[in-house]
Order: C-alpha cells, then structure tokens, then sequence
C-alpha cells in the first residue's frame, strides 16, 4: 500500500479551493435571488393583468371610512367610560 504524503501547502491548497467554491455557490445563490425578487417585485408592481384595480381600491376605502368611523366612536366612547367608573 502506497502512503499518501498530505503537506501543508496541499492542505492550504484543499481550503482555498473550498473557500473558493463556497464563495462561487454563495454568489450564485445570491443572484438567483436577487432574479427572483425582481421578477416578484415586477409582478406585484405590474398592473397590465389587473382589471379589478381600480375596484379593490374603492372597496378598500369604504372599509377605511368606516373603520375610521368605528375607532372615532370608540375614542369618544372612551372617555365617557373611564369617566363614569
């Protein structure tokens, strides 16, 4: 059997070259993230596909005139109730 002779410098040689690597799988990872946040943000952004924009925003709105409206009495209500205790 032939003994296998492991020096320093092909130690230091094995780290760099896996240093190396992780770091070129980091960066693609990275990149391949990066593509896909912008196409997400591209879509969530886009509004050619979406015809019920303009509804959805009405609807939205009233839900926030009348939960304005809700909180507001609730403010008034408030005080009238601690005051009464």
């Amino acid at each position: 059997m032939a003994r296998r002779s492991n020096s320093l410098t092909k130690f230091l040689q094995d780290v760099v070259d896996n240093s190396k690597d992780l770091v070129d799988d980091l960066i693609d990872r990275g990149r391949d993230v990066e593509s896909d946040v912008r196409t997400g943000v591209s879509k969530a952004v886009s509004n050619e596909d979406d015809d019920h924009t303009d509804a959805d925003l009405a609807r939205l709105q009233v839900s926030l005139a009348e939960l304005s409206a809700k909180v507001d009495a609730l403010a008034k209500a408030k005080p009238a109730t601690t005051a009464a205790r």
